[in-house]
């Protein structure tokens, strides 16, 4: 009788917590049905194309700007590493970068849906990663020879290199319609896979990129 009633309490304790869930993530559908498109966004501001593209992603406000020159085009919802650290010194502690980077490389064959790959560290990581300890003088250097390539950093350092603006995958109905923030990613730049779609069109190699804390 007492292991019945245990395994009562466990399928009860279970249910709840899956409709809970459930609810969160109808809740989310309902407010991602006023989705703005990025075209949309730029008619209603009068902008017929995109000049000087750059994107600004903002830590604190989970946020990814897509700006033309000084507009404001398009705001996306961006979920991070599962490290708030401001300082990243590994490429295992899951925490974003911040700075000023470029992308450097397009991969749109990747279990994350699409990713951009960033340039970090780029040499001003490398430079306080060396200041601090977090790498060598042969690390420090090979960073520098790849920096002043235009290419993405080498992952055999310390600090590693496979960080950039990615999308979900095959779990995007869960993430995008989260209603909560949620930082899961590996120090990357997570959105839905419809909005890395809609940068896919515009985002070249080479397109700013600025993290804030």
């Amino acid at each position: 009788m007492k292991n019945f009633n245990l395994l009562k309490n466990v399928f009860y304790f279970s249910g709840s917590a899956l409709l809970f869930f459930a609810g969160m993530v109808v809740y989310g559908v309902v407010l991602n049905l006023r989705h703005v498109t990025l075209d949309e966004e730029m008619t209603a501001k009068n902008i017929s194309s995109l000049n000087d593209v750059h994107i600004v992603v903002d830590r604190s406000n989970f946020s990814l700007d897509l700006y033309s020159d000084t507009i404001l085009v398009k705001r996306y919802k961006a979920v991070f590493g599962k490290n708030r650290s401001s300082v990243k010194t590994s490429a295992f502690d899951y925490a974003t970068p911040i700075g000023e980077y470029i992308i450097c490389k397009i991969d749109t064959n990747t279990q994350y849906h699409k990713f951009f790959q960033i340039n970090f560290p780029n040499i001003r990581d490398a430079a306080e990663a060396f200041k601090n300890g977090y790498i060598n003088k042969e690390e420090h250097d090979l960073i520098l020879k790849y920096y002043k390539k235009n290419e993405c950093a080498p992952k055999q350092t310390r600090l590693g290199a496979n960080i950039g603006i990615q999308g979900t995958g095959k779990y995007n109905y869960i993430f995008k319609n989260l209603p909560f923030v949620f930082n899961w990613t590996n120090g990357s730049i997570a959105i839905s896979n419809e909005n890395i779609d809609e940068l896919y069109k515009i985002i070249k190699i080479g397109t700013p990129v600025k993290i804030t804390n």
